[in-house]
């Protein structure tokens, strides 16, 4: 009789991660947010329940939505890409909710109470580090920037560069039209190019023509994706989507665990994905230090 008692006999805990069950609120179905999604699935808890809704793209849809997700069981919400972490921070107020896949969360002052998530830039300090493994020699870093979108930034790598023996300078772009007087002031200032996501700054006009100046005039450019490697920069320090939703899913388990919210700060990726253009390096007269090498994980 004791035995059998035994085998019926399920732990509190057991049945509560049993019937756990966590909504996932995306923007819109974009492959970037699903393979984030993925990554979330990978390293949450493996007995959770997912609840899945698309915003497709209507902040007002997400609205409704997160109403209904509001009077639902679910234990926790996470919110992928910019239109669902707005919609579930107006609308829900007494459900942990963790956001992904979204640049500069706080511009947007997503810092509820019950929210917190995973950045999707990679912290300067750590981008200075790995810059100055890659670039031993270099010290002067220019940076062109929009000051009304991303002077935030500037400032920041100000007072972060010198850490790693840098001396970071911005050079303002407030329209497209700026952008070949204010590269070429850079170029012939700076021993670097450091792209960071600007829209003024970066478009489909002038993408191209930045790389090829900077190329042109033996300036390495060092930049935030792997298409800008493939086009000719030099190095990029980059984040995959789904070591994002890795990230959220790591961060779910600790709330889920019992960890009070206050406590958690917004974390960064703990890997991140280098990429360089040996070709650009050749031409440039670069060497990769050997001792970074097995750090790169594409080259072109």
């Amino acid at each position: 009789m004791f035995v059998f008692a035994s085998l019926l006999w399920i732990s509190p805990t057991h049945l509560e991660a049993a019937g756990l069950e966590i909504t996932i609120l995306k923007s819109s179905d974009l492959k970037a947010y699903n393979d984030a999604i993925d990554g979330f699935k990978a390293t949450s808890p493996g007995s959770a329940i997912f609840a899945e809704y698309d915003l497709l793209g209507d902040l007002e849809r997400g609205k409704q939505l997160a109403k209904r997700i509001r009077t639902s069981e679910s234990s926790l919400v996470v919110a992928v890409g910019l239109k669902a972490a707005l919609a579930a921070k107006l609308e829900i107020d007494h459900i942990p909710i963790l956001y992904m896949m979204i640049l500069d969360p706080f511009k947007h002052h997503l810092t509820a109470g019950n929210m917190t998530g995973v950045l999707l830039e990679i912290p300067s300090d750590r981008q200075f580090k790995v810059m100055r493994s890659f670039l031993p020699s270099l010290h002067r870093i220019g940076m062109l920037y929009d000051p009304e979108k991303t002077s935030s930034k500037l400032k920041e790598a100000e007072i972060r560069a010198p850490v790693q023996d840098f001396l970071v300078r911005g050079f303002p772009v407030t329209n497209e039209k700026d952008i070949p007087q204010q590269l070429r002031a850079l170029l012939s200032e700076s021993e670097a190019l450091w792209l960071v996501p600007d829209p003024t700054v970066l478009t489909d006009e002038s993408i191209r023509f930045i790389l090829e100046s900077a190329v042109a005039k033996q300036v390495p450019v060092i930049a935030f994706s792997t298409e800008f490697t493939r086009l000719g920069a030099l190095l990029s320090l980059s984040v995959d989507y789904g070591e994002v939703g890795r990230e959220t899913g790591r961060l779910a388990k600790r709330v889920l665990n019992g960890e009070p919210m206050m406590t958690l700060k917004p974390v960064s990726v703990q890997r991140i994905h280098i990429s360089v253009n040996q070709k650009t390096a050749r031409y440039l007269g670069i060497t990769i230090p050997k001792e970074v090498e097995h750090l790169i994980d594409e080259a072109y």
